[in-house]
């Protein structure tokens, strides 16, 4: 931008030419879609491209531009054969098929001790919180991973109550009745980010159950985001993480 604005001070172009490549720094648009080229600046972290439903074709040219601008770029929700055209693509592209998510570029190096611990209720529940592990790590932030560590055998939780209670935030990812969150906000003092998933029997209803019982959870310090949103939940684990630098960038 200042480039931009030094040409047009020093007549190199006129109004309308400065105009538009100032447009064309705050947003690309590529017919399909206008990538926002300014949010790492404004919120410090750069888009991250939410891959079901749109062709490989497409998330590559997005990918593209954010990778431009940032040096870095995620996109989740990828299938398999969506991935082997961005690895084609971007040859140092990594692709998680547990997750299904494609990064490329290095992730930043997480200042200091502070961490979060992403924490699964059932072995089931694996992709959702692989996907918070990985945004949170993709952002900048460091992790501690506890899967496999559900209410139904307690004792697999109380085994890591030192990890647990050294955590600034924490994800809980958890299906079927989905008690998780609460049980672990009665233990430790950081905030703690419910994300309910899918799995489950028939009652479970595609996870509207462990979403309901999450949303009405006794215990204070518990904030929930959708079904099966890992990202939204590692997402918010790296603003506290973030909030305790005194900045919001990664």
């Amino acid at each position: 931008m200042t480039d931009i604005l030094h040409g047009f001070r020093e007549g190199r172009m006129d109004e309308q030419e400065a105009v538009r490549l100032l447009e064309e720094a705050r947003c690309l648009h590529l017919g399909h879609t206008r990538v926002d080229l300014e949010r790492e600046c404004r919120t410090g972290a750069p888009e991250v491209i939410f891959g079901e439903r749109k062709p490989a074709e497409q998330i590559a040219e997005i990918m593209a531009a954010v990778l431009h601008a940032s040096g870095r770029a995620l996109a989740t929700r990828v299938s398999g054969e969506k991935a082997a055209v961005l690895m084609e693509r971007f040859p140092d592209a990594r692709y998680d098929a547990g997750s299904r998510m494609v990064a490329v570029g290095e992730f930043p190096e997480p200042p200091g001790d502070a961490y979060a611990v992403v924490i699964s209720a059932g072995s089931s529940d694996y992709s959702v919180a692989e996907e918070a592990a990985l945004t949170l790590e993709f952002l900048g932030s460091r992790v501690q991973r506890l899967y496999d560590c559900g209410v139904a055998g307690l004792h697999r939780l109380l085994d890591r109550l030192d990890v647990l209670r050294g955590a600034s935030a924490i994800v809980a990812v958890a299906g079927m009745e989905g008690a998780l969150p609460s049980v672990l906000a009665g233990l430790v003092k950081c905030p703690v980010f419910a994300v309910p998933t899918s799995v489950g029997y028939g009652a479970s209803f595609g996870g509207l159950a462990a979403l309901l019982a999450m949303l009405n959870s006794c215990a204070n310090g518990v904030s929930v985001v959708n079904i099966d949103n890992g990202f939204g939940g590692g997402f918010n684990a790296h603003l506290v993480l973030c909030s305790m630098r005194g900045h919001r960038h990664s």
